[in-house]
């Protein structure tokens, strides 16, 4: 039987976070000061964490995040599952009133059932829940790991949750994130709990 528990985290901060404009898949930003700082937070209070695994999306902000676990020796791997939502043409826009409402209205679709809606160039919570799949089968393949450190993105990490839960995507709104947030998932070889959800005890020790 499998069993393993998943500390899944948000990335750090970056710049666009701090100016809350949107970044998504096709964004391939670093951390900025704050965000380093976050990673040096957790990386002080999940040090000590037995990690077998470290899983890390394509994107190098969620790498930044946890370099202090890989740097300790723990072996990591990319899936691009892990990845952000793309945003397709909202990707890196200002915030201006025409975007929120754009934004606005793509969310109720959601809301209303309606997952395969997205933006042009963009990607819809369906397809992002598939590649989630993909990624979870391999993370999920390998019950020597006992302990696995995911480091993702905001509405990736959401729709994860859903996934893992067996919630429907239109309840991906019900998980809060921030940046550098922890949640903790134990599978007992029949099913996810999450025992600790937007978990930020760690960001707290400044």
């Amino acid at each position: 039987m499998i069993e393993k528990t998943l500390y899944i985290v948000r990335h750090g901060q970056t710049d666009l976070n701090k100016q809350g404009i949107v970044q998504g898949r096709g964004k391939d930003t670093d951390l900025n000061d704050e965000g380093r700082r976050q990673a040096g937070l957790f990386y002080e209070a999940y040090k000590t964490v037995p990690f077998d695994k470290v899983y890390i999306s394509e994107l190098k902000r969620t790498q930044q995040s946890i370099q202090q676990f890989i740097d300790m020796g723990i072996p990591y791997q990319k899936l691009p599952g892990l990845d952000e939502l793309a945003w397709g043409v909202y990707e890196g826009q200002p915030a201006t009133p025409e975007n929120k409402a754009a934004f606005l209205d793509l969310m109720r679709n959601w809301l209303d059932g309606n997952l395969d809606t997205k933006f042009e160039g963009g990607e819809s919570p369906n397809e992002v829940k598939e590649r989630q799949l993909q990624a979870l089968e391999t993370i999920m393949a390998h019950p020597e790991e006992k302990n696995v450190l995911v480091c993702m993105h905001g509405r990736a990490l959401r729709l994860l949750m859903c996934v893992l839960t067996g919630l429907p995507l239109t309840q991906m709104d019900t998980f809060p994130h921030q940046n550098l947030v922890l949640y903790k998932v134990t599978y007992d070889g029949k099913k996810f709990t999450i025992v600790e959800a937007n978990n930020a005890l760690h960001l707290k020790n400044s």
